[in-house]
């Protein structure tokens, strides 16, 4: 089974986390893989570790006419048996070819997007339900969930992160966009003076974020951590998680909580609801 996939995310959020998660597993399985994605330098060195074959491509807007041809390309040299897209972006710049195309859907997105797939896979029952009801042939939408694999690690130092070891701590990780809602997160801390905060992840809200706590007189108290590849280690240096997404799909990060056995306080967007 030859599989090719592709991912234009530019961050390191959910989505991209749970890609190398798959394709890692696959590889493990014995598939044989072509991946195409958006360089970035953990996910780079990931997916090396991993021993899986992968394209560095730009994945632009409307105007990047090179990355489709450079799919295009890929798709003729490798001739998969199932092509695989992530997201909206790498979804609509599909190539052509006689396989079946597959898009893995984790959040409420314009199926306009999508119109050069053949099925998509949807990651809660919910999310199936929306993609019917946008027309989408019910027989062609398939419901796969995200797993996990998790491998507990002993807590970090807090006064590493200058957190005294007696106070509560709270952790939000995540990609720093509105959307996520650690703006939020940040804005109730105010109402819990005796917390503090990490925030492990990156993205483009993050100097609006650092300027509320500041704002707010939390600075001392929340920490940003930048991203982290020692997700592990930080869910067992907390009291309690907090998932303050606006929208959210699904939330792997409720998984982590519940394997690492910390409580979580999640808003009650769709995929939290619905797991």
């Amino acid at each position: 089974m030859k599989l090719m996939q592709a991912i234009g995310g530019a961050g390191h959020g959910g989505a991209e986390n749970f890609f190398v998660h798959l394709a890692t597993a696959f590889e493990q399985a014995g598939w044989d893989q072509q991946v195409a994605c958006r360089s970035h330098p953990a996910r780079d060195q990931q997916l090396k570790a991993a021993g899986i074959a992968f394209d560095p491509l730009k994945f632009g807007g409307a105007l990047d006419l090179l990355t489709p041809f450079r799919l295009q390309k890929i798709a003729n040299r490798y001739k998969p048996d199932i092509y695989l897209s992530w997201m909206s972006r790498a979804a609509s710049m599909t190539p052509k070819g006689n396989f079946p195309k597959f898009a893995r859907i984790g959040g409420y997105y314009n199926l306009k997007y999508f119109k050069k797939c053949d099925h998509l896979v949807g990651i809660t029952p919910h999310l199936c339900e929306y993609l019917i009801q946008q027309g989408w042939p019910q027989n062609k939408v398939h419901y796969v969930p995200n797993f996990l694999d998790y491998h507990p690690q002993p807590p970090l130092s807090r006064a590493e992160y200058s957190t005294p070891e007696e106070v509560p701590l709270l952790l939000l990780l995540g990609r720093l966009h509105p959307i996520k809602g650690f703006d939020i997160a940040i804005r109730a801390l105010k109402n819990i003076p005796e917390a503090y905060m990490w925030i492990a992840g990156e993205g483009p809200e993050e100097q609006k974020l650092k300027s509320l706590a500041s704002e707010l007189g939390l600075i001392g108290r929340v920490k940003f951590l930048g991203w982290r590849t020692d997700k592990e280690a930080l869910l067992a240096s907390a009291d309690i998680i907090v998932f303050p997404s606006r929208q959210e799909g699904f939330g792997n990060v409720i998984l982590e909580s519940w394997a690492s056995k910390t409580p979580i306080a999640a808003a009650r967007a769709q995929g939290p609801s619905a797991i």
